[in-house]
């Protein structure tokens, strides 16, 4: 296949695109700015590059593409500012704005986009779990912006759109978990706020196999969710980290005290959703790490 990814330089871009031209497919990046050397194997072939004023430019520049991957958008790791929240949703807005408007003017559009979203945009819940036949429940900043995104990628002229309903993605180096295990490092790890809230989590490896699933089969489409089908709460994701790492799980942290320090970011920890992934089960899709203790273990070792 010939791909364009956008998004191909942050943490799942960078393990979709080896995975990609592991299994020889042909990858455009579209990026601000070009790298100046590549940070992908030697032993592969190397992805190329465009940014998005020269794709914008000429849509056609590169020729016929299969697919487009859009994991586009400002970090939500950052203190929620009135200045970092307009950035947060219009960066992810704008992204799914111009890969419509590109395909628009594409003399031969590509037949399917996957892109990115979230599991927030279902709101919060306790016990509840929720698959994609879930009505549409924002219950916070997050939440909100999650819509949005899902409303820019529907503007989007395509045949086959799959929206990935993202959780946490876990793996050694990347992402949120490191900063998840520190404290278990340091045998200060415990539940966050009450513990009861969900937390829906799926292996890095998982990640990039079902978006290449996605990507393959023509049956998909729509809303996805991209977790793992083994819904936790906080305080049950502590405890099974606690006992792969042999690290104690006890120190409880307060709600108030992560209010205060993180303001209205707090939500990201004290809230959260249990999520399944009906549709890609019922579509055949086999996960390598069902189950939370497997993947910790795996990540851990």
């Amino acid at each position: 296949m010939r791909l364009l990814l956008c998004g191909g330089t942050g943490f799942i871009g960078r393990a979709l695109t080896h995975a990609l031209l592991s299994r020889g497919d042909t990858v455009w990046i579209i990026t601000r700015k070009k790298p100046v050397i590549s940070p992908y194997d030697d032993a592969l072939p190397h992805p190329h590059y465009l940014t998005w004023t020269e794709w914008s430019a000429n849509p056609d520049l590169i020729g016929d593409v299969d697919g487009i991957v859009n994991l586009t958008g400002e970090s939500i790791n950052q203190r929620w500012t009135k200045s970092s929240k307009e950035r947060i949703v219009n960066s992810r807005i704008e992204a799914a704005a111009r890969i419509a408007d590109n395909l628009k003017r594409m003399s031969s559009p590509p037949g399917v986009v996957v892109n990115a979203s979230g599991i927030s945009l279902y709101g919060h819940s306790g016990k509840q779990v929720f698959d994609e036949n879930f009505p549409v429940m924002p219950a916070d900043f997050l939440g909100t912006t999650v819509v949005k995104w899902e409303e820019a990628a529907d503007q989007i002229p395509v045949k086959r759109l799959v929206k990935l309903r993202i959780g946490l993605v876990c793996a050694r180096e990347g992402g949120a978990f490191p900063l998840i295990r520190l404290p278990y490092r340091l045998f200060g790890g415990g539940r966050i706020g009450s513990g009861k809230q969900g937390l829906p989590w799926i292996h890095l490896q998982d990640m990039v196999s079902l978006i290449l699933f996605c990507l393959d089969h023509p049956t998909l489409s729509g809303p996805v969710n991209a977790v793992a089908p083994d819904p936790v709460s906080n305080d049950e994701f502590g405890r099974v980290l606690g006992r792969v790492t042999r690290r104690p799980h006890w120190f409880p942290v307060p709600e108030f005290l992560l209010k205060s320090i993180l303001g209205e970011m707090s939500t990201l920890v004290l809230t959260g959703q249990k999520a399944m992934p009906r549709k890609l089960l019922d579509h055949g899709f086999t996960f390598a790490f069902p189950k939370l203790e497997e993947a910790l273990r795996d990540i851990t070792r």
